[in-house]
């Protein structure tokens, strides 16, 4: 079988399970793309010794043999370097965790194993997963998959690179900044970040208000978005606040759907509000013909929204969300030293917050939360880019500006996945097109709790 990590991971699952193909063949093809790759990209990082790997496959291919059906048999994944992998090391991406060798996997990762899924590695992320830029001072920078003097955004990196160029069928990822949809749009992938509460973070330094952030899935179609969803999602009684259970999503995206017209509400620049370097709401808006012309009805949106005090809502909230895991390490002065100045920003402005700064933030949110309900009585999905920039280049470490307007902190520049980030809703990234020669890419907002609607309107009209 030639081409085979060119196949689909539903494709492979497939393979797989008819005998066709086996774990050690794909195993085996998938070191030596590895090989011949990663030293360019740097996506994955702390690689197994192939002949370990090789051995769990001998054994999954046996399992099979013998009746094993889990959704992920045999598949390899590495799992990005922000969840805990039981004897595998797990750094943060920081210096302070350079040889951190977990005992225990967190809920997600045991979820992986549990299906069958062969964990190889890990994926490259930035330190503790701040900034849309994965590099770090343990592994180095991750390169953008089309054009390898770019960055690959972040914080889900190291994924998406693996995912767009082959050296892994599937990817977990995590987002609360846009770190599911910024590299996913930057190369030329999907990724999606589910509904508040359907996948389980567990352990969690903050269980009931560290909500904000959730892993997800990222694939290059969406039936393998839905195929790791439905491993990754599921409540458990250590998450209070994950979903309930709910029928498997892959199944339901073959189902036929009654004829409807989608109704889109776009919404742009968010009223003037944002900036974007020139080509990207072009290219958008050319997305947003074409779904037109497949029989979307495509409305203009400019709603009554102070987004200035929706951004701050959204720094307060996630400086109170970070410090839960991260004020510890800075107030030990010998692992301040070693924290990136970011994390050190983002403790600091959490420590000069009061209580009535973080009940307006979470008042705020409210308040958008019921402006996004009000609007998806009239629309179906919301629409707005994924990214305000290009790529830029890999020695960078932010964005300082955007079209002449100065940037106040490292993430401003991605201030366009707040709104997203905030409603709680589902959000799904899918390829909009090129500019300038690289991916841009769309963020599309689900009704609340609607991931199955969502991906089922991704699967319509954005393949």
């Amino acid at each position: 079988m030639s081409n085979i990590l060119d196949l689909s991971a539903r494709t492979l699952t497939a393979h797989l399970r008819s005998g066709e193909l086996s774990s050690v063949e794909l195993i085996s093809a998938t070191y030596d793309r590895i090989e011949a790759l990663n030293p360019t990209y740097n996506a994955i990082v702390s690689l197994r010794p192939r002949r370990e790997v090789l051995a769990e496959a001998a054994l999954a291919d046996g399992a099979r043999a013998s009746g094993a059906t889990a959704a992920l048999h045999g598949l390899p994944i590495a799992v990005k370097d922000l969840s805990m992998t039981r004897g595998l090391r797990t750094t943060f991406g920081s210096p302070i965790f350079r040889d951190f060798v977990p005992e225990t996997d967190s809920l997600m990762v045991a979820r992986l194993r549990a299906a069958g899924a062969i964990i190889i590695g890990k994926t490259n992320t930035p330190e503790f997963g701040l900034g849309s830029h994965t590099y770090n001072p343990v592994f180095g920078p991750t390169r953008n998959a089309l054009n390898p003097s770019l960055s690959a955004g972040g914080s889900s990196g190291g994924a998406a690179v693996a995912v767009a160029t082959g050296m892994l069928p599937l990817a977990d990822g995590s987002d609360y900044g846009g770190s599911l949809r910024n590299p996913a749009a930057w190369n030329g992938i999907f990724g999606f970040r589910p509904s508040q509460g359907r996948v389980p973070t567990v352990p969690a330094a903050d269980p009931f208000f560290g909500q904000l952030g959730t892993d997800g899935p990222m694939a290059r179609n969406v039936r393998d978005l839905a195929l790791l969803l439905d491993v990754q999602a599921g409540y458990d009684p250590s998450a209070p606040l994950s979903l309930p259970d709910e029928a498997p999503i892959l199944p339901r995206l073959d189902i036929p759907a009654a004829s409807r017209r989608y109704r889109i509400g776009w919404l742009g620049d968010l009223s003037g509000h944002l900036t974007f370097e020139p080509g990207i709401l072009e290219a958008c808006e050319a997305t947003l013909d074409r779904l037109s012309a497949q029989g979307c009805e495509v409305t203009h949106l400019a709603p009554d929204v102070d987004f200035e005090a929706l951004w701050q809502a959204f720094v307060i909230l996630r400086q109170f969300n970070l410090s839960a895991r991260l004020e510890t390490l800075y107030r030990d002065p010998a692992k301040r030293a070693l924290l990136k100045p970011e994390a050190c920003w983002e403790v600091e402005g959490f420590l000069a917050q009061s209580g009535q700064d973080l009940l307006r933030a979470s008042m705020t949110r409210g308040a958008w939360y019921e402006k996004v309900a009000a609007l998806f009585t009239q629309f179906d999905v919301l629409a707005l880019p994924s990214a305000q920039v290009h790529p830029f280049a890999v020695e960078m470490h932010w964005t300082k500006s955007i079209a002449g307007y100065e940037m106040d902190s490292y993430h401003r520049w991605m201030e366009v996945v707040a709104p997203g980030t905030l409603s709680s809703c589902p959000v799904l990234n899918a390829p909009a097109g090129l500019s300038h020669g690289m991916p841009v890419g769309m963020q599309f907002i689900g009704k609340p709790r609607d991931d199955a609607g969502l991906l089922k309107f991704g699967l319509d009209h954005l393949e």
